[in-house]
């Protein structure tokens, strides 16, 4: 603790007294400098409110290096910033601090020499921060950094157009404030504690207007000088546009156009998976293989055209029955399959005779007024624990198919046993 103030307040240089980021004492010389009509303008302010963002990490660092062994009680070597002044112009300072006790509790003291007298330096010094102005202002990108607890310390202009935000309201909350599903922001914070860094990782975030977009970071992870997380600094931009045409690419890619349902691909790459979990845990799966009865003549009577709705009607009908859990998908032609988890012979004859009677129902006509029902047949199988993969219970549903169409079509078949 100094006692008498007075010599601090006749020193020619800026001195500054923090504790815990805090200005708690200022002399003369440093209000002189950061263009404060009087002193008490800065006490309680941030110290960091007057540090340039490009030096602000740096300066942090500083700080809490000063304060711990072997340097405590030491001046740490003089070093130039650039700060900004309470107007916001820019000077450029010669500073070094030490650690000392302040009213019974530690603080740091700053002192500080304005290095921006020369003409040449300022001119210098006033380019350089027109061009990091002119490129932050314009970057497309949101640039941010947090600290170790994930409150946003610093975010850059981008945010007015990717969130519509300004600054100040995002500075001082947590990043997660920002996520609709906390999930996203917990796979990015461990991917970036495990591998130092991101690029190009995939999230989503809340616009003011409460649309969700989607972004991509590149980010990396900050550390203190004796090596702790101490936040994270980077850039993530707004990528919906391209999200949504990879969505409908992939929409286009495993969808049948038709009917709306997954095509042959996706559905056997849906089905492989809920087998494989259905094998691991030894839940019971059902499987329906159907297909549309005389489908041919009704392309020959009505056209192909009519033959097409025939197919939707179809379709509808058959989702209409099913679960959200439940997969459909069109196999080809007039063929479809249908997955039924957590599904066993009986459940799955109960779905099968449900679709077979609401097809039945479907009056459907073409454009002159002809009026025509479809029937369906219908072959079930159900996961056995002798299956060597999928295929063995395709095959079964196959050939349960074969035996309804066989037999007479418009009806339900099994090679197990089905109940009345």
């Amino acid at each position: 603790m100094f006692h008498d103030l007075r010599l601090l307040q006749t020193l020619p240089a800026a001195v500054l007294v923090t504790q815990e980021g805090t200005i708690r004492f200022a002399n003369v010389a440093s209000a002189q400098l950061l263009e404060a009509h009087s002193t008490d303008i800065l006490i309680g302010r941030p110290y960091s409110e007057f540090v340039h963002p490009v030096d602000l990490q740096r300066s942090s660092n500083r700080v809490q290096q000063v304060a711990e062994p072997p340097q405590a009680g030491q001046p740490n070597k003089p070093s130039e910033f650039r700060i900004r002044t309470v107007h916001g112009n820019l000077r450029m300072v010669l500073i070094t601090s030490v650690a000392i006790e302040w009213e019974g509790a530690p603080a740091v003291l700053m002192c500080g020499l304005d290095m921006t007298h020369q003409s040449e330096i300022e001119a210098q010094l006033r380019e350089s921060e027109q061009n990091f102005r002119r490129l932050f202002e314009n970057l497309q990108d949101v640039y941010y950094r947090t600290n170790a607890q994930g409150v946003v310390q610093h975010v850059g202009p981008g945010v007015r157009r990717v969130l519509g935000y300004e600054p100040h309201e995002i500075e001082g909350r947590t990043a997660e404030s920002y996520y609709p599903q906390s999930s996203d922001r917990d796979a990015f914070k461990a991917a970036i504690l495990e591998n130092g860094e991101v690029s190009d990782f995939p999230g989503q975030m809340v616009r003011r207007d409460g649309t969700v977009i989607d972004i991509s970071i590149s980010s990396h992870a900050l550390y203190d000088h004796t090596g702790n997380f101490a936040g994270v600094e980077g850039i993530y931009r707004d990528v919906t546009q391209r999200k949504n045409l990879e969505r409908e690419l992939h929409r286009l890619a495993t969808t049948d156009m038709l009917t709306g349902m997954a095509n042959r691909r996706a559905f056997l790459e849906c089905a492989e998976s809920v087998y494989e979990h259905s094998r691991s845990n030894g839940e019971p799966l059902a499987l329906l293989m159907m297909d549309l009865d005389h489908f041919k003549s009704i392309n020959d009577r009505f056209g192909h055209l009519e033959g097409d709705r025939a197919l939707v009607a179809f379709s509808q009908a058959v989702k209409s029955q099913l679960r959200a859990s439940d997969a459909v998908g069109r196999l080809g032609g007039e063929e479809f399959g249908v997955l039924l988890p957590l599904t066993s012979m009986d459940e799955g004859l109960e779905v099968a005779r449900r679709i077979l009677h609401g097809v039945r129902a479907l009056q459907l006509g073409d454009e002159t007024g002809h009026t025509y029902g479809i029937t369906a047949s219908l072959g079930l199988s159900t996961f056995r624990q002798a299956d060597r993969s999928l295929r063995d219970m395709l095959d079964r549903a196959d050939q349960a198919l074969y035996l309804a169409k066989h037999q007479g079509r418009n009806q339900i078949a099994s090679l197990e046993p089905l109940g009345e």
